[in-house]
């Protein structure tokens, strides 16, 4: 059985996560481990390179805590381009798989607060009314009216990023 340590405490990530794994290694053959970890990096990150660092921040802060896993795995979103986004990164002791997920345009209304410092989710909690939305469908479940949700794009993410770790074309 796959040790795996999550670098967060999220649910939409842990849902994506863990259906990723199940997919790739088969369903039952990880055990996930969710631990809250410091990305080195603002709430809200914005472009791409801070974005990527923050995930890959999360990895290595995951990785220090719990050295014995066999992988450690971030996700963290951004703004870049007036979208929302996010990185996934993915360790084990041998190799790193990186993938960055869709983008989800967003509206100027959002954009103007975001840019003004605060974060995507408490600023879509607010205009929506869901509590922690970014723990749910996010801003994609809202402007997508359900057919993707936060969960389901990192969920295609964390597979591409796994691709390395189960494809002999990458070893």
């Amino acid at each position: 059985m796959h040790q795996v340590v999550v670098a967060t405490t999220n649910p939409a990530k842990i849902q994506a996560i863990l259906a990723a794994f199940d997919q790739i290694f088969g369903e039952g053959s990880c055990h996930i481990d969710a631990l809250s970890v410091d990305t080195g990096v603002p709430e809200q990150p914005f472009g791409s390179t801070q974005t990527r660092t923050g995930a890959r921040n999360r990895v290595a802060n995951a990785r220090q805590a719990r050295p014995d896993a066999d992988f450690w795995v971030a996700i963290e979103a951004g703004i870049d381009e007036g979208a929302t986004f996010s990185w996934v990164v993915i360790e084990s002791r041998e190799q790193r798989g990186e993938s960055r997920s869709a983008t989800l345009p967003l509206p100027e209304v959002i954009l103007e607060k975001v840019l003004a410092g605060e974060a995507l989710g408490p600023v879509m909690s607010t205009l929506t009314g869901i509590d922690k939305i970014g723990n749910k469908e996010g801003a994609i479940g809202v402007f997508t009216a359900g057919v993707l949700t936060r969960s389901s794009v990192y969920h295609q993410a964390v597979v591409l990023a796994l691709s390395p770790f189960h494809n002999a074309l990458y070893c």
